[in-house]
This record gives structure tokens, C-alpha cells and sequence, in this order.
């Protein structure tokens, strides 16, 4: 885990590409992996970029990019380098002996956001056997991610036990202990969960830091973290809302990300079955974002993954307020390709949380939704008009 109460890290990002992927994308790539770098504590001083076809096999770069990127490293004295791709055990090893500094790839670098963001002991639980199961197979003798996590005597083998195998070792039975615990604790969730049968559920999904957490602020009226950080929120938050008499439960989720490790989507299903299991989705997107249309892609993916993208959903377009007046224009047009995506019932609605502009309308929006649903689930309630909303 990056431990915060050091210096600040310094870092050099390195992003691979195939020759039909263009220098804007590749940009918005590297801004993303310069943006988990900060919010990792970890300052990017340089990038460096390559196409490739296929990635080498033994060091992922060519020859000429890796001996470029090692005089930068020696020159500028620097800490770490990051992939943004995953690295398989060998090309871990052979980019660590060859640079001679810590190397880390992108599933690496998230596990430990991760690691530092949870706070229950359910998300702990989920993120550290992740991260053992990540690091299982690329153990290499100069890897230091574990020291802190040995401690006390004994954990040394006998004689003539490698100090690889005995770290194997370790990590095989932590990851049957922590799988145990896990378990234990989906066990408890899916009782919670079912007791909540008879109220509506909605989830707020969305990919990171498009304004899911500062949306639940507002929407239940409670002081849900809300950070300009990737990954704000790890652990699921629940809270009860009332709108026109009408109950239902509200839960935050975990941001999606391009490249989410599948690692980390096994681990975290018990917080992700928020999603799963909801009535009705609102589907955050940050409007002002250049690559919007991809990060809608990726969470639709996603949830097509967790067997969650079949439900009613409200389109979320957040930040209205960021986009410049003298480009709504241009935004109208970007917003036509997702009308195909829409099917009957779903909705779109643009909205500023920072600025609260069109929440009421938002309200309105979940309302009716909500309120469709509730009365399948009571058809005998005297349902509130939907066409009278305070």
C-alpha cells in the first residue's frame, strides 16, 4: 500500500498503443492514469508513449522506448513508472531488473487507491484479497509491496525454504482466510438485502468522479463523501428517501473505470449487488468530459458484466455547468448517439449538482419512476399524482 505519510512519490507514466488509436485518445488515457497517479499520492513528472502492434511479450515497450525511458529514470531520479496496461509476472520482472525501481501497472496502482479509500471492513476485506490475488503470481525478489504486511517472528520458513515460496506461502493462506471472512460477510449483506424486498431500490451508477457522491448528498440530504478524486467512494452507501410520501432506498456504488480490473469486479460483487439488485439505475455522466461517449461505453459494459444493465434508467448528464456556453452546440450533437440507447421508459435530464440546477426536474424524473414500482410492489396504495410533484 502507498503509504501517504511519506514524500510524495515521483513518477513517469507510460501508455501503449495499436496504430488506429489516435493521439486524442491517447491523451485522455494518460490524463486518466496522471489522474489515479495523484489521487495515489504519486506526482507525474513525464509521459512516454508508443504503437505497437502487439506488445513486446519480455518488456511490454520496444528496446529503443524502454533504454529511453531508463535515462530519463536515472537522469531525473525517479521513483516509480506506471503502465497503463497490466503487465503479465515475467514482463514485471524484467522491467524491474532492467529500470531498477518500482514498477507499477495499472490494476496495481487502482488496488492500492483502493486500499487507501475503504473504509469498512468489508470493502478492506474485498480490496486486500484482490490485491493478493494480484500479487500472487508476480512476486520477484525486489518486490517490497509486502514488507510491511510480514512483521512479527516466524514467518520465515525452514531450512532451505526460498524466500519466494514462503511468501507464496503467506499469501495463499491470507487469500483462504480473507475469502472466509468475505464469505461470512455477503452472507449477512444478502439477509439485509433481503429484508428490503418490499421498498424500491435505486443505484446511482456511473464511471469515476462524474458527481455520483455529491448527487447522493444532495437527492437524501446527508454528508456522503464528495471529493474531485477518482474513486471518492469505494464502500456502497445506503440511505432511505422520501419523495411525494413515496420511501425507497438510494445507494452509491463504486465508480466504474476503463480497464477495471476483473480481479476487482469478483472481489467487490457483494458492493456491486447494490447495483445488481436495484430497481432503477441513474446513470451519471459527466457532461464536460471530452471522452464521455467512452465512459458511457465502459459502465454499460460493465454492467452488462454484472448482469445489472437490464433495468429502467435515467440518463444523468452532470456538470452542465462546466461546458461552455459557446459549445452547447456541439455537446447537442454528441448527445444523438445515445437516443438509440434508450428504451422505453428511460429518460435523459441535464443537471448541475455543484450548482443544483434541475434537480427538481431530476426529483420529478425518479418520482415516476419510483412510484411505477412502488405500485407493483403495493398495487392497493393510494399513489400520490405524479403530475402534482412538490
Amino acid at each position: 500500500m502507498l503509504d501517504t505519510g511519506k514524500q510524495i512519490e515521483r513518477a513517469v507514466i507510460v501508455g501503449v498503443g495499436d496504430k488506429f488509436l489516435d493521439e486524442r485518445t491517447m491523451k485522455d488515457h494518460l490524463d486518466e492514469l496522471a489522474f489515479l497517479a495523484e489521487t495515489a499520492h504519486i506526482q507525474t513528472d513525464a509521459r512516454f508513449t508508443q504503437k505497437l502492434d502487439h506488445p513486446d511479450p519480455k518488456t511490454f515497450i520496444g528496446s529503443g522506448k524502454l533504454q529511453e525511458i531508463k535515462e530519463y529514470v536515472t537522469a531525473s531520479s525517479i521513483d516509480v513508472v506506471i503502465f497503463d496496461d497490466d503487465l503479465s509476472p515475467s514482463q514485471l520482472r524484467n522491467l524491474e531488473r532492467e529500470l531498477k525501481i518500482k514498477i507499477y501497472d495499472r490494476s496495481l496502482l487502482i488496488l492500492d487507491i483502493f486500499l487507501q479509500r475503504a473504509q469498512t471492513a468489508q470493502a478492506k476485506t474485498q480490496v486486500e484479497l484482490a490485491r493478493y490475488q494480484y500479487l500472487m503470481p508476480r512476486l520477484t525478489r525486489m518486490w517490497t509491496h509486502l514488507e510491511r504486511q510480514r512483521g512479527g517472528t516466524g514467518t520465515r520458513g525452514g531450512a532451505g525454504e526460498k524466500e519466494i515460496e514462503t511468501d507464496r506461502r503467506i499469501i495463499r493462506n491470507q487469500i483462504s482466510v480473507l475469502k472466509k471472512k468475505l464469505e461470512k460477510m455477503q452472507m449477512q449483506d444478502e439477509i439485509r438485502r433481503k429484508s428490503r424486498n418490499q421498498i424500491v431500490r435505486v443505484a446511482l451508477v456511473g464511471y469515476t468522479n462524474t458527481g455520483k457522491s455529491t448527487l447522493m448528498r444532495i437527492l437524501s440530504k446527508n454528508d456522503a463523501v464528495a471529493e474531485d478524486k477518482l474513486f471518492a467512494t469505494v464502500d456502497a452507501t445506503v440511505r432511505k428517501v422520501v419523495i411525494n410520501t413515496i420511501p425507497f432506498l438510494l445507494s452509491d456504488t463504486v465508480g466504474f473505470i476503463r480497464k477495471l480490473p476483473h480481479h476487482l469486479i469478483e472481489s467487490f460483487k457483494s458492493t456491486l449487488a447494490e447495483a445488481q439488485e436495484a430497481d432503477i439505475l441513474l446513470h451519471v455522466i459527466d457532461i464536460s468530459h471530452p471522452a464521455f461517449e467512452e465512459q458511457v461505453d465502459v459502465v454499460r459494459e460493465t454492467l452488462r458484466e454484472l448482469k445489472a444493465y437490464d433495468k429502467p434508467t435515467i440518463y444523468v448528464f452532470n456538470k452542465m455547468d462546466q461546458v461552455p456556453a459557446d459549445e452547447h452546440d456541439d455537446q447537442a450533437g454528441r448527445f444523438e448517439y445515445l437516443r438509440h440507447l434508450l428504451r422505453p421508459g428511460d429518460q435523459m435530464v441535464f443537471i448541475s449538482a455543484l450548482k443544483k440546477t434541475n434537480i427538481k426536474l431530476l426529483r420529478k424524473e425518479i418520482f415516476k419512476m419510483v412510484r411505477k414500482r412502488h405500485y407493483e410492489i403495493f398495487p392497493n396504495y393510494i399513489h400520490p399524482d405524479p403530475y402534482h410533484f412538490e
